[in-house]
């Protein structure tokens, strides 16, 4: 009898160890997961703000290289012209970039337009050329 009151006494303290360390694990992970929010939502703000584009990057699915040009606008009236050689199966970017409205032209070897617009640049981007 005396041995089942200690091992059910022992039982009982090892399950309430046991116990706290759970919790202390739980609380720990809660801990680290708000730290973790709070600091993704206050990038996402700094994005909201910032007034450039981190990357543009173009991909090329067409059977030969293109060229890819954009002519666009500042703030103070600055014209800025990019242009991109990408290969067959390439993927080329541009890193700080303005946001903005901006013209596109994507030229074939031969210096044919394969195809032009606008596209207004607001958030990073991949665009991809392929054939319709």
């Amino acid at each position: 009898m005396k041995h089942k009151i200690l091992f059910l006494l022992l039982f009982i303290s090892q399950s309430l160890f046991s116990q706290t360390d759970l919790n202390n694990v739980i609380k720990g992970g809660e801990l680290l997961l708000s730290g973790l929010s709070i600091l993704k939502i206050s990038k996402s703000d700094a994005k909201k703000d910032n007034k450039v584009i981190e990357s543009v990057c173009v991909k090329n699915k067409l059977n030969d290289r293109i060229t890819f040009r954009i002519v666009g606008k500042k703030d103070d009236g600055e014209d800025i012209t990019k242009e991109l050689v990408i290969p067959k199966d390439g993927k080329e970017c541009l890193f700080v970039l303005p946001k903005g409205i901006y013209t596109y032209e994507i030229l074939l070897v031969n210096k044919e337009i394969y195809k032009k617009g606008e596209y207004k640049f607001e958030e990073e981007v991949v665009i991809t050329v392929k054939e319709e």
